[in-house]
């Protein structure tokens, strides 16, 4: 059964600087302004990624773009909330993961934000 000895080799792979922040918890550092949190959860490798607080203003026309764009741009992951934030997460199978997959699901969700970014950024200028 794999666990965080192999998480923590598959980081060590990437060459991505990341910390340890709890026992099955790490922080990497994927962009200068961006953090990518990975944790295992039982059978699950959970990634996690903030992409900006919520807006006040234009709420529903932001909720729906949010919306459209997990159908159409997000391969590994989707956008959701959580305490006001609008985050990035994906889930994979922790049993049969292997190294191009686990790489695969980060280069996603930080391409995915450098790429998404400015359509979302609009919504908080306009707050």
């Amino acid at each position: 059964m794999k666990g965080r000895q192999d998480i923590e080799s598959y980081l060590l792979r990437l060459g991505t600087p990341y910390e340890a922040i709890g026992e099955e918890m790490w922080n990497l550092h994927v962009q200068e302004d961006q953090n990518l949190v990975v944790s295992l959860a039982d059978t699950l490798v959970v990634f996690r990624l903030k992409v900006m607080e919520a807006p006040q203003a234009n709420r529903e026309s932001f909720f729906e773009t949010l919306l459209k764009l997990n159908t159409t741009e997000m391969m590994h992951g989707a956008f959701g909330l959580e305490n006001g934030a609008v985050v990035i997460v994906a889930a994979l199978a922790l049993e049969n993961l292997d190294f191009n997959e686990f790489q695969s699901s980060i280069d996603d969700i930080a391409m995915s934000v450098g790429k998404l970014y400015p359509t979302l950024s609009r919504f908080r200028d306009a707050a």
